[in-house]
Formats: C-alpha cells, sequence, structure tokens
C-alpha cells in the first residue's frame, strides 16, 4: 500500500477542497491509505463528503487517517523560520513523518518556499544533490513534456542543469512510460552559438552525458508541439514559461466560449461539437497532471498550486502512487550518487 501524507492547510481553499481531492481519489487509487495533516477538528469536519462520493465508512476509516496539526505556515512567513519555529504545523508535522519512513509521499498546496524548505531541511537532498528542482508536467500536442527547473532555483549553474536532465529522463521513463525521452535545453534559437552564459556552458556538458537522450536548444515555442520530453532551464526562465502556459491556456478557453456563445449559428455549432471540444480541451487543462515533484530528496515531495480545488490534489495522489510504484525516488538518487562517485574518484586519480 502507497502511503501518502497530505497538507490540508495548503491552498486558498483549505481545507475543504484538499479534503475533498483526496477523498475523491480513493475512487481511483485502491492501493493507497491517506493521512490528512491539519486542525484535527476541522479535518474531520470535511469527511462529511465522503458520504456524497460513495465512499463507505469502513474504507473511510482503513483508508483515511487525519494526523493533528494545530498550527498553518502561511505564504507571508519567511519559509526556513517558519520550519524551524512551526513546529506543529501541518507542513512540518508532514515532511517529518516522511523522514521517519511512515508514509512515501507527501503533497500541499501551501507554501512553494516552505515545501521546498521543509523538503531540502526535514526530508533531505540525494547525496551529490546540490540544488534540487520542481518538475512540472505541462499538456503539449503530443501528450506531457517535463519542465525542470519550473521554480526553486532562479539562479542555476551548468551542473545542476546536467542533473536536472539526468533526473527528468528517470521521471519520464520510469513513471510517464516514455522509453528514450527525449532533452532539450531552453534557448533563444537553435543555433549552438545563441543563447546567455549558463546555455552557452550547459550546453557542451549535456553533449557529453551518454545515459540522456539530448537533441541540443529548445525554443520555447516548440514546447508546446511536445518537440521534447523533458525541457530544462534555470527556474527564472521555467516559471515565466509555466505562468505564460497558463495564462494563455486560460484566456484561449475564454476566447473559445466566448465565440460559441456570440450568435445562434455558434451556438447550434457548439452543441453538435461539444463533446469532441470538451475532450480536446480537458487534454490541456494543467490540474490533470497533478502537481510539480522536488526532485532529488531522499522522500518524494509534491506541490500542487495554491488555488486549487481538489482536482489536482487528486490527481496528484494518482501521479504519488506511479512515482512510488516506479521506484522513481532511489532510482535519481542512485544515477546522482553514481555520477558523484565517478567525479570523485576521477579527482583523486586524475
Amino acid at each position: 500500500m502507497v502511503r501518502i501524507a497530505i497538507d490540508c492547510m495548503g491552498g486558498d481553499n483549505s481545507p475543504s477542497a484538499i479534503v475533498k481531492g483526496a477523498l475523491d481519489s480513493l475512487k481511483s487509487t485502491a492501493d493507497t491509505k491517506l493521512f490528512l495533516f491539519g486542525p484535527e477538528e476541522a479535518v474531520k469536519k470535511e469527511l462529511s463528503y465522503a458520504k456524497e462520493c460513495g465512499i463507505s465508512e469502513t474504507e473511510l476509516s482503513e483508508r483515511v487517517e487525519v494526523m493533528d496539526a494545530a498550527e498553518v505556515i502561511t505564504l507571508h512567513e519567511s519559509p526556513v523560520t517558519a520550519i524551524r519555529r512551526k513546529k506543529d504545523s501541518s507542513i512540518v508535522k508532514a515532511l517529518h513523518f516522511i523522514k521517519e519512513g511512515n508514509a512515501d509521499a507527501f503533497i500541499s498546496a501551501g507554501s512553494s518556499g516552505a515545501v521546498l524548505a521543509g523538503g531540502q531541511l526535514i526530508v533531505g537532498r540525494a547525496k551529490g544533490v546540490p540544488r534540487p528542482p520542481f518538475g512540472a508536467l505541462i499538456p503539449t500536442q503530443k501528450g506531457v513534456t517535463l519542465l525542470l527547473d519550473s521554480g526553486a532555483n532562479v539562479d542555476s549553474k551548468p551542473e545542476w542543469l546536467v542533473q536536472y536532465a539526468k533526473m527528468g529522463t528517470i521521471y519520464m521513463r520510469e513513471v510517464v512510460g516514455i522509453k528514450n525521452p527525449v532533452v532539450g535545453l531552453v534557448n533563444v534559437g537553435v543555433e549552438e552559438e545563441k543563447g546567455n552564459q549558463l546555455v552557452k556552458e550547459t550546453m557542451p556538458l549535456l553533449k557529453e552525458v551518454k545515459d540522456i537522450n539530448f537533441k541540443g536548444s529548445c525554443e520555447a515555442r516548440d514546447i508546446v508541439f511536445g518537440e521534447c520530453d523533458v525541457v530544462i532551464c534555470d527556474a527564472f526562465v521555467g516559471n515565466c514559461i509555466l505562468k505564460m502556459y497558463e495564462g494563455v491556456g486560460k484566456m484561449l478557453l475564454g476566447e473559445i466560449k466566448s465565440a460559441i456563445k456570440s450568435s445562434p449559428i455558434s451556438l447550434l455549432g457548439g452543441a453538435l461539437i461539444k463533446g469532441s471540444l470538451k475532450n480536446t480541451l480537458k487534454k490541456f487543462d494543467a490540474k490533470q497532471y497533478g502537481g510539480a515533484p522536488v526532485l532529488g530528496l531522499k522522500g518524494l515531495v509534491v506541490k500542487v498550486h495554491g488555488n486549487t480545488d481538489g482536482r489536482e490534489i487528486t490527481h496528484a495522489v494518482q501521479q504519488c502512487y506511479d512515482f512510488v510504484k516506479a521506484d522513481a525516488v532511489a532510482k535519481i538518487a542512485e544515477s546522482i550518487e553514481a555520477e558523484t562517485a565517478e567525479k570523485e574518484n576521477s579527482t583523486v586519480n586524475p
């Protein structure tokens, strides 16, 4: 059974949306147990939703456990300070739960900074990983692409990006099921002489890595067509891509709805294509792909959007289930540790 700890107090609509999303996941994942962290009375009050979604009292008692955590870390606090001072917060208690081996994964819609800081300070980084990145799955014409780093390290070094490429390759191969993921480095053109200093220094290093399928530069406009399965960049660039992606998607959806409602004939046409249009648009709904895992930790930590309505939590539970079943945390750690050992050996024996 895959055991997942969930921060019920993170996000704009907590704890209701978080608990509902968690309970909805029970219907699609039969082999999970959920530990819901937050003020006990507030979280238990939301469990009444179980009846609405057809979960029996027996199943609820067997697969869901409420873990009392009185404090909440807000978006306005210093992440590191909050992690160190608020020992009874839902984020801190859940992360310690992971560290102690009582759960296999952690999901939160709370402060990104607190989740990242807590993941490193409490769960710990895998050996040889200086800066774990956020990895976000984004929809493309061909399926999904993993964007690394999507928000953790705005200032990166070339060797960090090389690690991201390795981590991303393992994630897409083992969890998503792509046999030989194509890796691209975000650039302002396909020519090798283009790019900033970080890109120019990273490019030759990626070319030397034998265990990734590196294609070279990837322009932002090519990401949407699925030209690469893994896209590598620093978090400043990655987060701008992610936010632009989300904004354009929302805008296009609104424009399509407005166009359909613009005239009686458009409404009739919209009714005729409603089913196929709905399926097409669903493909580009980022919420169905779960959250952004922090790769390179000793345990699985996943961050979902703060404004989640619960659907991301439902899909994040499935995401965690697939990640744990694939043993991706260990495989990423083994890959980086092997690389670190090789570098140390070459330093000692040049």
